[in-house]
């Protein structure tokens, strides 16, 4: 896909069972700034990208993190440790312990995974070869074996 002039933002919208508790999670827990709000929804800033919650009744937890989960790949290793250390000192649920995935590869890259109070799972990533965020493709390996 070909960059536009200007940047762009991603906007993800996802399925929570109430606001006041999506904001102990997103806000109070992951750091995010929240924006506009009503009884049924809440714009969240996930580190200058938009995500929006959306209340439902229709949650079900997942068995494992396919086929659903989103999140973020960070460019600097400080601030996936940043974030790291921010959830667990805020006592939020990992889903997936840290670990390194393909180690020693030019895939290698680190990574966890959180779970919010209604069974959304987010990954954070940061990869030790920045080619390989949308490049070697010589390499098949994408995730884990199901």
């Amino acid at each position: 896909m070909e960059s536009t002039q200007a940047p762009v933002l991603f906007h993800l919208a996802f399925p929570v069972a109430d606001i006041p508790t999506t904001k102990s999670f997103y806000v109070d827990g992951l750091g995010c700034e929240a924006g506009r709000e009503s009884p049924n929804s809440i714009i969240l800033n996930l580190y200058n990208h938009q995500i929006v919650a959306h209340t439902t009744d229709d949650l079900t937890p997942q068995k494992g993190i396919y086929p659903r989960h989103f999140g973020l790949v960070f460019l600097a290793e400080a601030d996936f440790d940043a974030l790291l250390n921010r959830a667990v000192e805020q006592g939020l649920k990992l889903f997936q312990q840290p670990k390194r995935r393909f180690p020693g590869s030019p895939l290698e890259h680190r990574t966890f995974f959180l779970e919010d109070p209604f069974y959304n799972l987010l990954e954070f990533k940061y990869y030790c070869n920045p080619q390989a965020i949308f490049g070697e493709v010589a390499h098949s390996q994408v995730g884990e074996a199901h």
